[in-house]
Order: structure tokens, then sequence, then C-alpha cells
């Protein structure tokens, strides 16, 4: 297998040689800037991974890895309309630079060039795959949108929507490179549980750094998840958690329409430090880390081809951006 930093540099060329239309600037500009914003990449990367330790060809795979980056990217572009986030990887986000509505429709070309992609492989379960994972995760969108209107939100739901929302794009990622190799069936399904347990890690460590994170390396402002009273693994937690002072201080920032970033931000960090609910998140996306490895060990390639996948995991599980 080749190094990660080999299989992204495979990636990052072919993103810039999408030749995108000139006409209409409007539609296709904000695809390209969003697109060269760059990010971690993991998802293609993992697909041409997957290829590679189990046999495939690199070309084969290439044109699947490009439509799953792309969908996520498309599905980042609904997202930050939705959340109305203004930084996106250190720069401005789509729907800021231009407006919502160029973004949702720049968006929906997006998923169409991704579904273009993933045809162009020419392969029927990946494609079933695809839209299996696409539907997934426009329920696990939808479940975060539910949660901001409830109070009640359980751990276990929670688990449940990151799931959708984030975890299953890696283990898609997975299986679509294990499938285009003519990988065994058991072959294909472990990968993708590794995936998916890879990816309930990798968005707990997300709802850490959105509120410990640095965010020159972050990439977006810290404490929007605080801001915004989402349902993350945290507040979730700590709405569990709290009584009596601690109980009624979180009311208090989670009601108060009038208050500041400023104020709000540290003040509930403090509050999820006295709970322990930083040290329940890191012991929860060990836990999940722990199972993806287990996965990747159980998969019939090289011990250095799962240690590849190892590393990747433990590098993601413990990343700072």
């Amino acid at each position: 297998m080749k190094t990660f930093q080999t299989y992204l540099d495979t990636v990052n060329q072919a993103i810039a040689a999408i030749p995108y239309p000139e006409q209409p600037s409007q539609l296709y500009e904000p695809i390209a800037y969003h697109m060269a914003l760059g990010g971690k990449r993991v998802r293609p990367v993992l697909v041409l991974m997957a290829c590679d330790a189990l046999g495939g060809e690199e070309d084969i795979a290439l044109d699947a890895a490009l439509g799953v980056e792309m969908f996520h990217n498309f599905t980042l572009l609904h997202d930050d309309v939705m959340d109305n986030a203004d930084v996106r990887r250190g720069k401005p986000t789509v729907h800021r630079r231009w407006n919502s509505n160029t973004a949702i429709l720049s968006g929906d070309t997006m998923l169409t060039l991704a579904t273009q992609f993933i045809a162009r492989t020419g392969n029927k379960a990946v494609m079933d795959l695809f839209n299996k994972t696409a539907i997934e995760i426009y329920e696990g969108q939808q479940w975060d949108m539910d949660f901001e209107d409830r109070n009640d939100v359980t751990v276990d739901e929670y688990i449940n929507m990151i799931r959708l929302k984030t975890s299953v794009l890696l283990g898609c990622a997975l299986k679509t490179g294990a499938l285009l190799a003519d990988g065994t069936e058991e072959d294909c399904d472990t990968l993708y549980e590794a995936g998916v347990n890879m990816g309930l890690a990798f968005q707990l460590q997300d709802d850490l750094l959105d509120v410990w994170g640095d965010p020159k390396t972050f990439g977006k402002e810290i404490g929007g998840d605080i801001m915004n009273n989402k349902k993350t693994f945290l507040l979730i937690n700590a709405m569990r958690l709290a009584t009596g002072d601690d109980a009624d201080e979180l009311r208090h920032w989670l009601n108060d329409p009038y208050t500041t970033r400023d104020d709000k931000v540290p003040a509930v960090t403090a509050l999820y430090e006295r709970l322990g609910v930083r040290q329940l998140a890191q012991d929860v996306i060990a836990e999940y880390n722990a199972r993806a490895v287990e996965s990747f060990n159980r998969v019939k390639i090289s011990d250095e081809d799962k240690q590849a996948f190892i590393d990747l995991a433990n590098r993601l599980a413990g990343r700072s951006k």
C-alpha cells in the first residue's frame, strides 16, 4: 500500500483537474472555490486504500473516490447554509462569499456531479451503496435539525444521528473501494463496520474540537455548537449530569437570547469541565476507535496494510483539526 500522502496527492490532482463549464459562472465558480479549500480528504483516500489493499486497480477506484468527496462537499455546502456558518476550512463559506441561493443551487449541482462520478464505475453494487448512504445522511441531517427543538435527546439518539450523518460515509468509502476490488462479502462488510466506528470516533472528536480546539488549526470558529445550543454529545451529557446550581447555570445559558459569545462560550466550557463531560467524550472516542481497529484486524489483507488503516484511525481519533 502507498502512503496516505501519495493517495492524497492523487486525489488532490484529480480534483484540481475536474473540468467545470465556464458558464454560468455563478453556478460553477462556487463549486471550484469550495473544492479548492482542501480539507483532510479522508473519504476519497479510504476508497483508494481499500481498493489497493484488496488488490484492485487505482484507476478504477479514482472516479468513485471523486464521487464520494464531491458528495461530502455538497453536504457541507448545504450544512453551512442550515447552520448559518461563516467559515469553512479557514475561508468564508460559499453562502457568505456569494449568497444562500447560490450555495443551495451549486450544492445541488455537486450532488449530480457526484452521482455521475459514481456511475462511471459501472458497478451496480457501488451505486446502490452510494444511494443508500446518501439517504441515510439526509436522515441524519434531519434528526440533527429535529434535535434543535428538543431538550430530551438521549445519548443513544445522538450516536445514531452522527452514525447516519457522518459515519456511514466513511463506511461507504471503504466498502466502495473493496467492492471495486472484487473483495469478499465478509471483507467488504468488515471494512464498512470499521469505517462506521472510525466515523463515530471522528465526529465525537469534532464535538471536542468545537469547544477545546485551536481555531488556527481547526479551520473554523470555536464555540459554534455552544452558541447554537447544538445537541452534541457534550451538551446532552451535561444536561443529564447537571444538578443544583450547575443545572440552573446551564439552563440560563441555553435560554438567554441576549448572551454574547465572549460570555457564553467560556462559561459553558467551564461547566463542561466541572461535569466531566470532556473526559467522558474522550473515553467513548477511545472505545469506538478500538472497535475500528478490531475490525481492521479482521480484514484478510497484509499486516502492513492493516497497520496503515489502524494508524489512520488512531490519527483521526486524536486529531487537532
